[in-house]
């Protein structure tokens, strides 16, 4: 039994609407994304401390999972895209909903300063993301049946 889900537009359509440089600069960022993620947190999931499995567990594992999941990304940059769109919102989150608060009552601490300054680091995805193919596949085109 062979059961496929049709898509709403070709193969042939999909691929061309983002061009060769589209799909490196996309693979870029799955690579700065791997890479950061995996410079910076796969080390403390390796050699941890039980205070910081109770701490900074959950969140130590999403983001290793969070990398190593973008490595998909180097061969398959379309299909992954919101992958980096998950990492664009979260991180915009944390920015207005926690580290504007903190800046504005004059809070920042070392600690969130360097959040901050990691989360920052997102904008450097704006320029590369084909926000032509995010709107036309995520905004415009109509959602999968529901029934």
């Amino acid at each position: 039994m062979n059961s496929t889900i049709k898509s709403s537009l070709p193969k042939s359509a999909v691929g061309a609407e983002v061009s060769l440089f589209r799909l490196y600069t996309l693979r870029l960022c799955y690579l700065i994304l791997a890479a950061g993620l995996g410079t910076y947190i796969w080390p403390n999931v390796i050699h941890h401390t039980n205070e910081l499995a109770i701490t900074k567990g959950p969140l130590l594992a999403l983001l290793a999972g969070l990398g190593a999941t973008a490595i998909l990304g180097l061969r398959y940059p379309v299909q992954m895209i919101p992958l980096l769109l998950f990492e664009l919102i979260w991180k915009t989150i944390y920015l207005i909903a926690f580290a504007l608060p903190l800046w504005s009552a004059h809070q920042i601490t070392a600690a969130a300063a360097e959040d901050i300054k990691a989360c920052l680091m997102v904008v450097i995805f704006l320029p590369l993301i084909p926000w032509r193919y995010v709107f036309t596949h995520y905004i415009v085109q109509r959602g999968e049946r529901w029934r």
